[in-house]
């Protein structure tokens, strides 16, 4: 009989990268054979990321809980000026959402052999129920430093009760194996479209710099502008991927610094777009305060990217050596612009790192860690 396995996240209706990785693996642990399913906490057409057909699809819906119907209008009503209302209104949508998850498991988690969580919060709350959380592997795409007092503090040591922890970068394993000894590194799994890229025409890149993400404060991309605002760009150009609250604050940077011939802000495309404007690209900038691995790094080495990088916490120490890129330690901005200049003023030394990037790419394929995956979910 084939392995039952239950996965747990919030959504699949809009772009997210716990969302990705977990459809990547879960297809492919069905393409293996195993009988896979997934609970979403919201309810809607789950089709942003393309699930096998084979997979079962269950809901529930979180916002319908008494306490985010009724409870958050009383406090929206009520406590108007209230410093931490907006906390507070998260909390009872958690605290909700636990509860509506919790009757879902209880009436059903002996449907599953394996149930795995794929966010630190839904972590924190199967962990306080012993029976489920024994069959239940946490899945951390945060950094272990995130939390709080409630998910950190007062249920972190619960994790002790979990079937097992799977870690996505080597920091993470540090911490989490002090709470549980089965805890495991495995790196995400790429998936499609990237996965299949076999070879790359090298002579038809554009000289593009690029960056993928969302825009906010923790993704740093101010700051990128300001650096490539010091280099001579040359005929180069940078391609801002994505969408998010700092947009504006951007573009009216790019005009501040006379740079609107120069930046082409796209906004939100779809993961194919994104993969073909990465195979058009030679080198891919990041600047993250904060990650838990840096996944569209290794999305833009399977499309031979170099990679210029902050050294944040955590992942692209993981990712990034001297055969495809340049690892900057945090806020050192003058190096950064020194090693961009470099490969900027010298195509020869780019392209070779493009297709070095492109070779080291392959170390990252999806069978070992599909391996690794397997050898823990057989464990009884």
């Amino acid at each position: 009989m084939p392995k039952k396995i239950l996965f747990i996240y919030y959504q699949n209706l809009k772009p997210g990268g716990v969302a990705r990785v977990m459809i990547n693996l879960a297809n492919e642990l069905c393409e293996n054979g195993y009988d896979i399913s997934i609970l979403f906490l919201m309810e809607g057409e789950h089709t942003f990321y393309e699930i096998n057909p084979k997979i079962n699809i269950h809901t529930v819906n979180s916002f319908g809980h008494w306490g985010f119907n009724k409870v958050n209008p009383l406090l929206d009503k009520y406590l108007k000026k209230f410093r931490y209302r907006y906390s507070l209104k998260k909390y009872v949508y958690d605290f909700g959402q636990w509860d509506m998850m919790n009757q879902w498991l209880k009436k059903n988690h002996t449907q599953f052999d394996v149930i795995i969580s794929c966010w630190y919060k839904l972590s924190a709350q199967i962990s306080v129920n012993k029976t489920i959380a024994s069959k239940t592997l946490a899945w951390e795409h945060s950094n272990f430093e995130v939390g709080g007092k409630i998910w950190g503090n007062l249920l972190r040591p619960k994790y002790k009760n979990l079937k097992g922890i799977i870690c996505i970068n080597k920091a993470s394993v540090d911490y989490y194996k002090t709470l549980n000894p089965n805890t495991f590194l495995i790196p995400n799994l790429i998936g499609e479209p990237f996965e299949s890229i076999e070879k790359i025409d090298f002579n038809s890149k554009k000289n593009h710099l690029i960056y993928v993400g969302r825009l906010d404060e923790d993704k740093n991309v101010s700051n990128i502008i300001d650096a490539i605002s010091n280099i001579d760009l040359k005929d180069f150009i940078f391609k801002i991927i994505g969408e998010g609250p700092d947009l504006e604050n951007l573009k009216r940077l790019a005009e501040d610094k006379n740079l609107q011939s120069k930046i082409i802000f796209t906004g939100r495309l779809s993961i194919d777009q994104i993969k073909n404007e990465l195979v058009e690209s030679k080198i891919f900038l990041f600047m993250s305060r904060t990650e838990a691995f840096g996944m569209v790094l290794l999305e833009a080495m399977f499309c031979g990217n170099a990679l210029v990088s902050y050294d944040c916490n955590y992942g692209p120490s993981d990712i990034i050596n001297q055969n495809n890129g340049f690892l900057i330690p945090m806020d050192d901005k003058i190096l950064f612009q020194e090693k961009l200049k470099d490969l900027i003023d010298h195509s020869d030394k780019l392209n070779l790192l493009n297709t070095s990037a492109f070779e080291e790419s392959k170390l990252w394929k999806k069978e070992k860690i599909l391996e690794k995956w397997m050898r823990i979910i057989t464990v009884k």
